[in-house]
């Protein structure tokens, strides 16, 4: 079975770019997040996300991107049947 990876393309000062493929039950590891970031999925898939406040799902849809504050934290696991790949821009410069 695949394994869950990710490639940052680009750390510079002001962002971070990572891509992150996930196979179908494939998890990020639980983490919280120190800096705004943004997710622009490149497939489609049901993101599942794990934390203190709860089990929350995102139908994701490629191209169609969403936003979250820094300071959550969770784990993310690939709740659907096919591998899931997303960009992950994080903002240096909004930390949280």
């Amino acid at each position: 079975m695949p394994e869950t990876s990710h490639t940052m393309h680009i750390d510079h000062a002001s962002l971070r770019v990572t891509e992150w493929t996930l196979p179908p039950g494939g998890a990020t590891g639980a983490h919280r997040h120190g800096y705004d970031y943004l997710v622009v999925p490149i497939t489609h898939g049901l993101l599942r996300a794990v934390g203190a406040d709860g089990v929350h799902e995102t139908p994701l849809v490629p191209g169609k991107p969403y936003f979250r504050p820094a300071g959550v934290e969770h784990d993310v696991i690939n709740a659907g049947e096919a591998t899931l790949t997303f960009i992950e821009v994080e903002l240096k410069e909004h930390p949280g």
